[in-house]
């Protein structure tokens, strides 16, 4: 029997101490993120990218999981988690974390990368490094583009507090002096409009450069005394106010999904406030008067040292013209045998297909969707649409075809959060243009990614499929890493028509032969598979687990995985942001590691492999989250092929996990420390694969 297994655990593996809060584990991978800005070793405009990104993050954590928190505290809610932390304790440990990461961001954009962008001849000039020159164009620039677009609000019983939309930049503005009306407020509120660009070049006959920047905010602050004649600005203060952004919908009530979205939506913009952040400078008493308005008490309060939205220098990135400052180009390799003219059902028919993104083209699977309208001989296609973005070369693949006489049906998510509105567009634009449009299983996300193309052949239809572990938008398709099966195996393309009729129809789907799904038989098999390796391990046979995903945090699988360490199994993994389970405890979990790679590609892919050789080899679309196994409507499919399953081992696990460069450790204290090359060779995961797959080569 196997050493490990003999020992008693120090604790139960339901223990609450073995858990990792997953707000506090999501707060450490924000940490991972922002490190990136700090980090020498990445390009300047990418490090500048990065501390947006952190930015972007914090806003999201507050608009959908802080604001969740504090309506379990206003509700009395006690303990919601296997981690038994209280939402009232989560709302303290999170302010104090927030505020220690907010400060870093500030530091790091302050003394750091504004003075490196400033040595590269990239400067974002603050008011008071204005010249008379560049004084006199802001002043001209107010009057022209920004002062006919601002509504200043006087406070007093007939100006009441206007209403603040969620994120937008504000001025509180302090003065003195005559009014028409003799209004004695001194107080008013500026609000700046969405649509003015928050980034603006200055031009060339006033500044040292080609990359002069300025702020909107400076402009409007420096040329604030123009909105009030006569009157005598004493100060002027910014302020953002973040609110929750999650949308309420009662499925089981309304008739019509898209239309209830449709009317909800507007909501989002004044949902209630979780956090006010004003600048540094803001006197005390002008921010107790906003924290009261907004009904936000004394730890909402984030005073910051710059800029309140920083997430909007994001479009520095694209304004300045520096590729010596940019990651270098990359160019998506083509497997040799999808050449230009290949016939790729043809080759669907001899065997499967794989396609390792960003670093393969995600342009095969664009072709398979059009040929549903280029091809007379396909007659029906469907598909499952979670984000596709706002423009879509997928959607309008699928309007084509139905325009064509094809049948199409479309399974379109529309509470994939934040892309709601651009979701109930394109359901819209697929239902005029003669598709079958459903929106899923009231109470359950159809979060799955797959296309079924039937296709008529020599007197019978054929069953063709994809199966993906990321969205169907090709803008992320450029920068998430994600898989794709392109298959015509006969068992898994019935299993995904069952599903697909399982989505749009009455009924139980009979027994599938090949995928797993979500919420039926996902969980079970995970937790079997990883059951089966404790046993080996038991019986002192080898045995191995290993997966990579974005999140781990589901008790059963944490529980499960716990028991398959005590019997001695080896277990890797791989998870870029949330992880609950608390590696290297004696006695519980001492053979599992855990990693996070954070890099120029966002690690999206979903694989799961069992056994010493990877016996059983999966891909996915689900997370191992309560939601994704228990919430949703997943898929999880198998890697059949020997030579692609070694593919997906290598590529997904082995070379992840041998990366020292952009990889971080999990400790048993819910931290994370950076791997260090030291002495070894220098091995960056996303450097070897782009390596290896991009260009014109690579293997399909």
């Amino acid at each position: 029997m196997n050493a490990v297994s003999d020992r008693k655990p120090a604790v139960e593996p339901g223990d609450a101490n073995l858990y990792i809060n997953r707000e506090f584990s999501l707060m450490e991978f924000n940490r991972r993120v922002l490190a990136m800005a700090a980090d020498e070793s990445v390009p300047l405009l990418e490090r500048m990218r990065f501390l947006t990104i952190s930015c972007s993050n914090m806003d999201e954590f507050f608009e959908i999981r802080v604001s969740g928190i504090k309506q379990q505290t206003a509700a009395g809610v006690g303990v919601t988690g296997p981690d038994e932390v209280r939402p009232q304790d989560m709302l303290a440990r999170i302010h104090e974390t927030t505020r220690g990461i907010v400060a870093e961001q500030y530091r790091v954009f302050n003394d750091v990368l504004l003075p490196r962008l400033a040595e590269s001849g990239i400067r974002i000039l603050r008011r008071t490094e204005w010249n008379e020159a560049q004084a006199a164009w802001a002043a001209d620039y107010f009057r022209r583009e920004v002062q006919p677009l601002l509504t200043p609000i006087g406070l007093d019983p007939a100006h009441p507090f206007p209403n603040v939309l969620n994120k937008i930049l504000n001025f509180v503005v302090l003065m003195e002096g005559p009014d028409a009306f003799a209004r004695a407020s001194g107080i008013s509120i500026v609000q700046a409009p969405r649509l003015l660009p928050r980034v603006i070049r200055m031009p060339r006959e006033v500044s040292a450069g080609p990359y002069d920047f300025v702020l909107l905010s400076a402009v409007i602050h420096h040329n604030i005394g123009e909105l009030f004649p006569r009157m005598d600005v004493k100060g002027a203060y910014q302020f953002r106010v973040t609110r929750n952004s999650d949308l309420f919908v009662d499925e089981e009530e309304v008739e019509d999904l898209a239309e209830a979205l449709r009317f909800e939506l507007p909501r989002r913009h004044f949902g209630a406030a979780v956090r006010l952040e004003v600048a540094e400078n803001c006197p005390a008493e002008i921010a107790n008067m906003l924290l009261d308005h907004f009904q936000l008490g004394p730890d909402d309060l984030y005073q910051v040292n710059g800029p309140v939205n920083l997430n909007r220098l994001m479009k520095l990135h694209e304004l300045v013209d520096r590729p010596d400052l940019k990651y270098p180009p990359f160019s998506p390799g083509v497997p040799k045998d999808l050449a230009a003219g290949t016939d790729l059902f043809e080759v669907l028919r001899s065997r499967d297909l794989l396609l390792h993104h960003p670093y393969q083209s995600f342009g095969p699977v664009l072709d398979f969707i059009r040929k549903a309208t280029s091809d007379p001989n396909v007659v029906a296609i469907m598909g499952t649409l979670y984000r596709t973005g706002a423009v879509s070369e997928v959607t309008e693949a699928l309007i084509d075809a139905a325009r064509a006489g094809k049948e199409v049906t479309a399974c379109v998510e529309l509470r994939a959060r934040f892309d709601e509105a651009a979701n109930i567009d394109l359901a819209t634009r697929l239902q005029n243009a003669g598709a079958q449009v459903v929106y899923g299983v009231v109470g359950y996300k159809t979060h799955s990614k797959m296309m079924l193309l039937l296709r008529r052949e020599e007197g019978r239809l054929r069953r063709y499929v994809h199966l993906g572990t990321g969205n169907y938008h090709t803008g992320t398709a450029r920068g998430y890493t994600d898989l794709s099966l392109l298959t015509a195996n006969e068992e898994i393309c019935a299993d995904v028509h069952k599903l697909f009729r399982e989505l749009t129809s009455p009924g139980e789907t009979p027994g599938m032969k090949q995928i797993y799904h979500s919420p039926f038989t996902l969980n079970a098999m995970i937790i079997e598979r990883i059951n089966e390796q404790a046993e080996l391990a038991r019986q002192g046979k080898a045995a191995l687990i290993r997966a990579k995903m974005n999140s781990l945090s589901d008790p059963g699988v944490i529980k499960a995985l716990y028991l398959a360490s005590i019997a001695g199994v080896p277990i890797d993994l791989v998870v870029r942001g949330v992880c609950c389970l608390r590696p290297g405890i004696p006695g519980v979990s001492e053979t599992i590691r855990v990693r996070s790679i954070v890099g120029r590609f966002l690690e999206h892919s979903r694989v799961f492999s069992f056994g010493p050789n990877g016996e059983y080899t999966y891909a996915s679309s689900a997370d191992w989250m309560q939601r994704n196994l228990h919430r949703r409507v997943e898929v999880c499919f198998p890697i059949l092929d020997a030579a692609l399953k070694a593919r997906v081992i290598e590529e997904c696990l082995d070379i992840p996990l041998s990366d020292n460069v952009q990889a971080w450790l999990l400790q048993s204290d819910g931290t994370w420390v950076r791997r260090n090359p030291g002495d070894e060779g220098r091995r960056a995961a996303q450097e070897i694969l782009a390596s290896r797959l991009g260009g014109t080569g690579g293997t399909a």
